[in-house]
């Protein structure tokens, strides 16, 4: 006999509630195998490709493109034994809403002794439920005791063009998700109608194309006079989702979460281009990409041995600061998805040619759309190169859990006073923001100053 299974969204990365389907490589019908790729995701952390856990064939998908699916809801059935004894032919959504199966009562036995349920058409015994989306974590679990999905792969996200139809509605509060297949959703979503808005008429409330479509040749309540002036096509609406969503709620909750100081420091690092122009022309570094960012990482990371503030982190619900003998760097890098902060993992024990190929490494695949969402996660320290914008400096903001950010600017031939006399040099601007709780204005004012003599004169690197 047939044996359905549904594959709920599994959690890709930690903390993760929901994600937004982007594009299905499978449709009803089609044969599938174990660890096949069938979907791909977009998360708050990167795009990710999911693999199908089983073999067999898909008889229905359960979320459309554009569609927002909370983590534990499945998303798609599967027939996993389609040879199996008397297993008649799998029912589509599209095929149910043509030819009016789908009208059946849910739960009773529909023409040629399939049963009618919510989704997918497997047997069921007794009336069918409503479905309770917001018990995800429970419908995970339960999932998760029955099936191991295969690990998520991450690649590239291709650019996907915005849908000119009225977006999906989002969940209203209180967790009320209307009930409607997806052909019925994606008709209320080309004709703009929100299913939210409707009461349906089939069998345990679920919305029907009638029901929409009824919605459509409605007469439409007066509106009250419109208080801004209609400017045509000239501004567009994107949706806030994704990787746009999570730095905006991270950049919030930092904000006004951490009491942020912000210092300056405008430093000569002629002495530090001069080297790197010798070590470019050495045999050690041929092929190396040595950039001014390498430098900075590596006057972060001595600096943050004298001053380990800079390096830990407030844990207000411990009440503890927790200090890490460790490095994480993350270096903040903008991206077509938007801004993302990878981490170079151990970043204090390399050597200043290893940190500028790991830098080289990092900023290729963030640029590519493949950091996996863990090298997004659990870094100790930050820097963000503005400079490449050609920005003198900012006033950045710490990203959350972390104590300490440092900004480095554009470098600029400009007139500088040596020795009494005006000269052209090399100038950068750096600024540091920090967590006033855990790093008080000397250690903030020390560790900038150790950065700021580190990239004037490297040589004092040998005295750390």
């Amino acid at each position: 006999m047939p044996q359905y299974k549904q594959f709920p969204l599994p959690d890709t990365a930690e903390g993760l509630t929901e994600a937004e389907i982007l594009t299905w490589h499978v449709k009803p019908g089609d044969t599938v195998t174990v660890n096949q790729i069938i979907v791909e995701i977009e998360t708050a952390k990167a795009a990710v490709e999911l693999p199908c856990p089983w073999a067999g064939v898909v008889t229905e998908l359960l979320a459309e493109p554009g569609q927002t699916v909370e983590v534990g809801v499945p998303i798609i059935t599967i027939d996993t034994d389609p040879g199996g004894a008397a297993a008649p032919a799998p029912v589509t959504p599209a095929a149910a809403e043509s030819n009016g199966t789908s009208s059946g009562k849910i739960g009773e036995e529909m023409p040629g002794g399939r049963i009618a349920t919510l989704v997918g058409y497997g047997p069921k015994s007794g009336a069918a439920k409503r479905r309770a989306r917001k018990d995800a974590p429970a419908v995970a679990k339960a999932a998760a005791a029955s099936i191991t999905p295969a690990a998520p792969v991450v690649r590239a996200q291709e650019p996907v063009a915005a849908p000119v139809a009225a977006p999906a509605p989002v969940q209203a509060p209180g967790g009320y998700v209307p009930l409607a297949k997806p052909p019925v959703r994606k008709l209320a979503k080309d004709l703009g109608v929100d299913l939210y808005a409707l009461t349906g008429s089939g069998p345990d409330g679920v919305i029907t194309r009638e029901d929409v479509e009824s919605a459509v040749s409605a007469p439409a309540p007066a509106a009250a006079a419109p208080s801004f002036v209609d400017n045509g096509s000239r501004e567009r609406r994107v949706p806030i989702k994704g990787v746009r969503k999570a730095t905006a709620q991270a950049m919030v909750d930092s904000a006004f979460t951490a009491p942020h100081v912000t210092e300056f420091l405008t430093v000569d690092v002629t002495p530090m281009m001069d080297l790197r122009a010798r070590l470019k022309n050495a045999p050690e570094f041929r092929g190396v990409k040595l950039t001014p960012l390498a430098f900075c990482a590596k006057a972060v990371i001595l600096a943050a041995r004298r001053t380990p503030d800079v390096n830990a982190t407030w844990d207000a619900a411990a009440n503890e600061i927790v200090y890490k003998d460790y490095v994480h760097l993350g270096i903040a890098a903008a991206t077509p998805r938007g801004l993302v902060v990878p981490k170079v993992r151990d970043a204090d024990r390399m050597s200043l040619k290893e940190l500028a190929i790991a830098l080289d490494e990092l900023a290729t695949v963030a640029r590519d759309g493949k950091t996996a969402p863990a090298d997004m996660m659990n870094g100790t320290i930050t820097i963000t190169n503005v400079g490449v914008f050609g920005v003198d400096t900012g006033t950045p903001i710490l990203n959350p859990g972390e104590s300490a950010i440092l900004a480095l600017g554009a470098i600029r031939d400009m007139p500088w006073v040596v020795d009494g006399e005006i000269k052209i040099r090399k100038i950068c601007q750096l600024a540091l923001s920090f967590d006033h709780r855990v790093v008080d204005g000397q250690q903030g004012s020390q560790f900038l100053a150790d950065v700021g003599a580190l990239l004037a004169e490297p040589g004092i690197a040998m005295t750390y």
